[in-house]
């Protein structure tokens, strides 16, 4: 595979063989931008964990203090007071059976979150073969489903992200945009690894952090140095 004349200036500027310190990753992931648009950064995180075990998932949600840089449409399934609530949040999509039935009926996915008030759980249930292997399926443990919706729906707009698991036991997630800069990239870098140390489970045994790699859209894996991440 060719690489253009800009990706090969910026591989130049990584050390492949180099454990970078987490200021120093950021620094990076701003420097190899290539893209006109504004790439997203990303973090790849291995655990020392299965996640074929149950007592080994690690899951949860985070509002970084940056937030994403990305505009969240959000959907909320919610009825009465709660959908009024939700409306009000400024959520981009407020319903119940009739969301289900444009989804169900004509694959409708234009929205990025969806957060439900718990009882509408029996009604969201139906969707969850679409929804499910999207990331899209509301939780109580990402804090998605709740019956505070404008609350969920102001966190998301803040720039609350999930993070999980994978089937390789990775953790992917974005944190910002290559136009916040180093500084803002690290802040939300911090976060994120922070609730992840946090949510270590009990049955985690021996090094819990495996490897972190930084990267923008279009450039190199930045490696982060795993024994400086808690």
């Amino acid at each position: 595979m060719k690489h253009g004349k800009k990706y090969v200036d910026s591989i130049k500027l990584v050390d492949k063989s180099k454990l970078y310190d987490v200021n120093e990753a950021m620094d990076l992931a701003v420097k190899t931008k290539t893209a006109k648009f504004d790439e997203t950064v990303e973090v790849h995180v291995r655990l020392g964990v299965d996640s074929r075990h149950a007592d080994q998932q690690v899951r949860g949600a985070v509002v970084l203090p940056n937030g994403t840089g990305k505009t969240m449409r959000i959907l909320v399934f919610a009825k009465g007071d709660a959908a009024k609530a939700a409306e009000e949040a400024g959520a981009d999509f407020v319903g119940a059976e009739d969301l289900v039935a444009k989804i169900q009926g004509e694959n409708w996915l234009d929205f990025d979150v969806v957060i439900a008030s718990p009882d509408m759980m029996g009604l969201v249930g139906r969707l969850g073969k679409v929804l499910g292997p999207r990331g899209l399926m509301p939780t109580p443990k990402a804090g998605t489903v709740t019956p505070d919706v404008a609350k969920a729906v102001n966190e998301a707009k803040a720039g609350k992200i999930e993070y999980r698991l994978d089937k390789t036991n990775i953790i992917h997630c974005p944190i910002g945009k290559v136009s916040f800069g180093a500084e803002k990239l690290q802040e939300n870098f911090d976060t994120l690894l922070g609730a992840i140390i946090k949510a270590q489970p009990a049955a985690a045994k021996g090094q819990y952090i495996r490897s972190c790699v930084v990267a923008n859209t279009m450039g190199p894996g930045i490696k982060v140095n795993p024994s400086k991440l808690g």
